[in-house]
C-alpha cells in the first residue's frame, strides 16, 4: 500500500531529520519556508502538516507561521494542521487554534505522543472525506435535498416513494419554509414523469389578473398588450408535473376553471376557442387551512377534494427531533465552501441557541441564519453572537424512561449525534456509553 503523506514545514534541519525518522512508516514531505510549504501542499496535497510556526524571514516570531496557515486551510480547508510550538509560543499556537488548526504539540515533540495526534487526525479527514463522497452519490437521489433523522420526517419520505409512480393528485401541507417545494420535486423525480418538465408556480406571487395567463397562456390580441401568442405553465408541464404553490390564495373565478380542467384534462387559452388536452400531474401546496377557507366559501370545496386525493403534512422545524443541529452542520459545510472558507464548528452555546429558536421561518430561515454566521464569524467557532440569536445555557431534558423509554433513547440519539455532526466516537462520550452499545441502540432503532 502507498505510504501516507506526511508535510512538515520546519526550517530546523536537525528537527526536520528527528521527523523523518520518528515517521518513516509515512511518507515524509518537507518544506522549511511558505513557499516550499504552498508547493508540497499543492504537489502532494496530505491529509496532515506539522509546521513551525517561527519560520524565515520571521523566525523568531510567528507572523510568517501564521500567515502560512492562512494560507494553507485557503487552498485545503480540510488540512489537518499540528502546531509545533514551545513554552513561549504558548499563545500563538491558541491564535493558530483559533484560526482553523488541528491541534498543537510542544516542542521537542514526543514522537509517540505526536503519532498518535497525526492518527487522529487522519481518521478525521478520512471521515471527512467519506462524508462528502457519500453526500455526492446522494446528490443524485430525487430525495436528497431532505436531510433528517425526525421519525415523522422519515416516514414523509417513504410515503413520497410510494405515491410518487401513482398518478394521483397530491396536496402537501406545511408552514412556510418547511421544504413544500422539495418534497413535490422528489414525487416528481421517483415518478415516471421524471423525464419530462417540472413546472412550478407561486399563485401568491402573481397578481390575480395575470394568474390566469400565466396558467392557461392566452392567444395574440386577447387582451391590451397581448402581442403575441403564449403558452401557459399547464401546457409547458405537458407530460410532466405542475407545482402550485400557495394554492390557498387563487380567486374563486380561477379556482372553477383549474376545476374544470381537473374534470376534463383541456384547456382553452385565454381569448382561444380550440380545446388542448394536457397531460400533466398536479401537486399543489399551502401553508393555509383549506378545509376552514372552504367553510368560509373563500375556496371551492370541490377542488378541494379533486386536489388532495392524497394529503401530506409536513412538519414543522421545530418539531423535528434532532433536525436543526443535524441541518445546522450540513449548511455549514456548504457555505463554507461556497465562501471558501476554513472548516469552522459551532460552539456549545450556539448549538444550545440554534436548538432553542422556534424558526418560525423553518428550514429556510435557518438556511439563512447560517449563511449569515459563516459569513461574519471571525474565529474558528461559531457564536451565538455570529448566528444573531440570544445566548442561553443548555437545559438538561426532563426524560421519563419508564413511561417512554425507546421513544426516549431514539430522541435522545438522534439530537446527540446531530450536535456531534454524526461522529460516532464524540456522542458516545456526550451519551455516557461505550461505543459498542451505542452501535447496539442504533441498530436496534433502525439508525444508520
Amino acid at each position: 500500500m502507498a505510504k501516507a503523506k506526511l508535510l512538515v514545514v520546519e526550517d530546523d534541519p536537525g528537527l526536520q531529520q528527528q521527523l523523518r525518522w520518528a515517521f518513516d512508516d509515512d511518507d515524509v514531505v518537507v518544506a522549511h519556508d511558505r513557499e516550499t510549504a504552498m508547493a508540497q501542499l499543492r504537489r502532494h496535497q496530505p491529509a496532515v502538516a506539522t509546521m513551525d510556526l517561527g519560520l524565515p524571514p520571521d523566525a523568531d516570531g510567528a507572523s510568517e507561521g501564521l500567515a502560512l496557515l492562512a494560507q494553507m486551510l485557503a487552498v485545503a480547508p480540510d488540512l489537518k494542521v499540528i502546531v509545533l510550538s514551545g513554552n513561549r509560543d504558548r499563545a500563538n499556537a491558541l491564535k493558530a487554534i483559533a484560526m482553523g488548526a488541528y491541534d498543537f504539540h510542544q516542542k521537542p515533540p514526543d514522537a509517540a505522543t505526536l503519532a498518535l495526534v497525526i492518527a487522529r487526525a487522519r481518521t478525521l479527514h478520512a471521515m471527512q472525506q467519506e462524508n462528502r463522497r457519500m453526500m455526492q452519490i446522494e446528490a443524485d437521489s430525487p430525495l436528497a435535498g431532505i436531510i433528517t433523522r425526525d421519525p415523522a420526517m422519515l416516514k414523509l419520505c417513504r410515503n413520497v416513494e410510494k405515491i410518487a409512480p401513482s398518478s394521483a393528485s397530491v396536496m402537501l401541507l406545511g408552514d412556510s419554509g418547511s421544504g413544500k417545494e422539495l418534497v413535490a420535486r422528489g414525487l416528481h423525480g421517483l415518478s415516471g414523469r421524471r423525464d419530462k418538465r417540472f413546472v412550478a408556480i407561486n399563485c401568491a406571487a402573481i397578481p390575480e389578473q395575470l394568474l390566469e395567463s400565466e396558467l392557461f397562456g392566452h392567444e395574440k390580441g386577447a387582451f391590451t398588450g397581448a402581442q403575441r401568442q403564449s403558452i401557459g405553465k399547464l401546457e409547458m408541464a405537458h407530460g410532466g408535473t405542475l407545482f402550485l404553490d400557495e394554492i390557498g390564495d387563487m380567486a374563486l373565478p380561477l379556482q372553477a376553471k383549474l376545476l374544470r380542467f381537473l374534470q376534463e384534462r383541456v384547456i382553452e387559452r385565454v381569448g382561444g376557442r380550440q380545446e388542448i388536452a394536457i397531460d400533466v400531474r398536479i401537486v399543489c401546496a399551502t401553508h393555509q387551512d383549506l378545509k376552514a377557507l372552504a367553510k368560509e366559501g373563500r375556496f371551492r370545496a370541490d377542488l378541494y377534494y379533486r386536489l388532495g386525493e392524497i394529503v401530506l403534512a409536513i412538519p414543522p422545524l421545530r418539531e423535528r427531533a434532532g433536525d436543526c443541529a443535524l441541518l445546522a452542520h450540513h449548511f455549514k459545510h456548504r457555505f463554507c465552501a461556497s465562501e471558501a472558507r476554513p472548516a469552522l464548528s459551532f460552539s456549545a452555546d450556539a448549538i444550545a441557541a440554534l436548538e432553542a429558536h422556534a424558526w418560525p421561518g423553518n428550514v429556510r430561515e435557518l438556511e439563512n441564519c447560517i449563511r449569515r454566521a459563516v459569513v461574519m464569524a471571525d474565529g474558528a467557532q461559531i457564536t451565538p453572537a455570529d448566528l444573531d440569536l440570544p445566548a442561553i445555557e443548555a437545559v438538561e431534558e426532563n426524560l421519563n424512561l419508564r413511561q417512554a423509554r425507546d421513544a426516549a433513547e431514539y430522541k435522545v440519539m438522534v439530537k446527540a449525534l446531530a450536535r456531534v455532526d454524526g461522529n460516532i466516537v464524540r456522542a458516545a462520550e456526550l451519551l455516557g456509553i461505550s461505543r459498542p452499545t451505542l452501535y447496539d441502540l442504533m441498530n436496534h432503532h433502525g439508525l444508520k
